[in-house]
């Protein structure tokens, strides 16, 4: 097989295949009458205004790289490696609210105990995480708008 490719590589073009290339190269240059009749009844057109048909300041959400960090609620328990994550300062396993920093991922309990996962990155994070459904100043009120 790769015998037969190398002889059609180094082989003259056959005459059917010179005379489709030089059949193609005429065409190459020839427009259709078409297009030129297209072209002539085309008239410059009036400027158009530039709209600016972005979101207006208020309706704009900011985006990862503005935030200082995103978290969610998560009210099953976590379990990582055959083993469930439980608090550290109370022994919560359940209703954690799942903080994404930039690099890091942090458990909160309802008792307000945090501890750094790092068993979870962010590419778990956004695999699990919904859109954002608003975004606040301040870490207390997120934590007041998600109820904790």
């Amino acid at each position: 097989m790769f015998h037969r490719i190398r002889r059609r590589r180094t082989a003259e073009p056959t005459e059917m295949q010179r005379r489709h290339f030089e059949m193609w190269a005429r065409l190459e240059e020839q427009v259709p009458p078409e297009v030129e009749q297209m072209r002539a009844d085309l008239q410059p057109a009036e400027p158009t205004a530039v709209v600016d048909d972005f979101l207006p300041p208020e309706l704009r959400v900011p985006s990862h790289d503005q935030l200082d960090g995103r978290m969610m609620p998560w009210k099953q328990p976590i379990v990582l490696d055959d083993e469930m994550v439980t608090c550290t300062g109370c022994g919560a396993y359940r209703d954690w609210l799942v903080l994404s920093t930039r690099d890091q991922i942090w458990l909160r309990c309802r008792q307000g105990h945090q501890q750094q996962e790092t068993r979870l990155d962010t590419a778990w994070y956004n695999r699990h995480a919904g859109p954002a459904d608003a975004t606040h100043a301040t870490f207390e009120d997120c934590l007041r708008h998600l109820g904790h």
